[in-house]
């Protein structure tokens, strides 16, 4: 299951991502998605993480989607879990504990939190052994 050292870094992942913050990521990392909706650009509220993993290695590459679309990736080693709702954690969590706009810092992409919060949000998706 996941392991989540103090030394490894935690963020928050999401499609808006760049080509600089993916470069930030080091092998360990974890990583979190947090989803605001249940389809991209949808109205259909969520506000979920709804996935977690760490980063696999240090690659970085380049994907083509077609269209002339061509992404940059990293490799991840997703962890099964369930989805869990932010709204319960919101006082528990370091970033966003007092905090009225606490959705503000996902408008980023990338969002380094502590170790600590990323413990709370594993447990809170049972992705902890």
């Amino acid at each position: 299951m996941i392991i989540c050292p103090v030394e490894i870094k935690a963020f928050f992942a999401g499609s808006g991502v760049n080509q600089r913050q993916k470069l930030r990521l080091k092998a360990g990392d974890g990583v979190l998605y947090y989803s605001p909706t249940t389809s991209f650009g949808g109205k259909d509220w969520l506000q979920a993480f709804t996935t977690i993993g760490r980063v696999a290695d240090e690659r970085t590459y380049q994907a083509d989607m077609g269209g002339g679309f061509h992404p940059f990736r990293r490799d991840l080693c997703y962890v099964e879990a369930r989805d869990a709702p932010i709204a319960p954690l919101l006082d528990r969590l370091e970033f966003t504990r007092g905090k009225r706009n606490w959705g503000y810092a996902f408008r980023y992409g990338l969002v380094e939190i502590s170790a600590s919060d990323f413990a709370v949000i594993a447990e809170a998706m049972g992705a902890v052994p």
